[in-house]
């Protein structure tokens, strides 16, 4: 496995950062992951578009074009010989001293990994999943926007724990209010009498790549009406059905939540064609990884 650092393909276990990298010591940094299909990236601009927005909210300066970065990434998936991947592209703020002060890192580390990632079994796209609800809250949209994706995955990964330690694979957050917002690390959507919901991101969640996908595919493919509004737990209990998107995860029907069978117990109509649509849609539209 070869690995883009910093201008330079490297091997696998040459691939190393400084421990004084504020990315490792305060999560100062951004990332995108990014999904290869077939030999071609889906989504690839919009998720370097969000990669540069994230920068610009954290005054993170990229110090390379989105061409170059595009390139990049291209490069990194042609020379490990993957047509199908996923890509974890980070920028972190770089290596300085201990201090807070980002005025002392020297320049931005950037790196490129292009693997494979299975996120949950192949069975639980046909069977659906269980989740629950955590009592860890997502952060406030006011103190830290969703919409940074940045290095700090602190509150995702302790939903995750509770996920775990409950014996699911999945967690869903609240925000302060109550109202539900996403899950550990994706994006959630119900559906009742034919009407498809996902929260705002206002109420905290992120606008997921995977996500807008979907509520394009809602719209124009499968021709249901979209709501983004405030989600309560009851709306989950007596949804129809529910699902969640995701880079890694794509498209996942939910059975089962806090107990509480959705629907009939199996994933729902509605879920199963917007699955046939997407994995449609991954597999023949993108940016070719041979592009010159």
């Amino acid at each position: 496995m070869k690995i883009y650092l910093n201008g330079k393909f490297v091997n696998k276990e040459d691939a190393m950062v400084s421990v004084f990298d504020h990315g490792l010591l305060y999560g100062d940094g951004i990332f995108e992951g990014i999904r290869a299909y077939n030999g071609r990236v889906f989504r690839l601009r919009e998720h370097i578009d969000r990669l540069w927005d994230s920068g610009k909210a954290i005054a993170l300066n990229i110090p390379m074009t989105k061409a170059e970065m595009e390139k990049a990434l291209l490069q990194t998936l042609a020379i490990n010989k993957l047509s199908d991947a996923y890509i974890r592209l980070v920028v972190t703020r770089g290596a300085g001293d201990l201090g807070l002060d980002p005025a002392n890192c020297s320049e931005p580390t950037i790196f490129i990994i292009a693997d494979k990632i299975t996120l949950y079994p192949e069975k639980l796209y046909t069977e659906g999943l269980e989740v629950i609800t955590v009592a860890t809250r997502r952060n406030m949209p006011d103190a830290l926007s969703p919409n940074i994706k940045s290095l700090n995955y602190l509150n995702n990964i302790m939903a995750k724990l509770e996920a775990k330690r409950a014996g699911v694979p999945e967690a869903i957050m609240l925000n302060a209010q109550g109202y539900v917002v996403e899950c550990s690390g994706d994006n959630i959507f119900v559906i009742k009498n034919g009407i498809v919901s996902t929260p705002p991101a206002s109420a905290g969640a992120l606008k997921g790549v995977t996500r807008n996908a979907a509520i394009e595919l809602i719209k124009n493919k499968l021709k249901l009406e979209l709501k983004e509004e405030l989600i309560t737990t009851y709306d989950l209990y007596c949804a129809d059905e529910c699902f969640l998107t995701g880079t890694a995860a794509e498209t996942i029907p939910v059975v089962k939540i806090d107990g509480r069978v959705i629907g009939e117990g199996k994933p729902g109509k509605v879920t199963l064609k917007l699955f046939k649509e997407f994995r449609s849609l991954t597999r023949s539209t993108g940016v070719p990884i041979n592009k010159k």
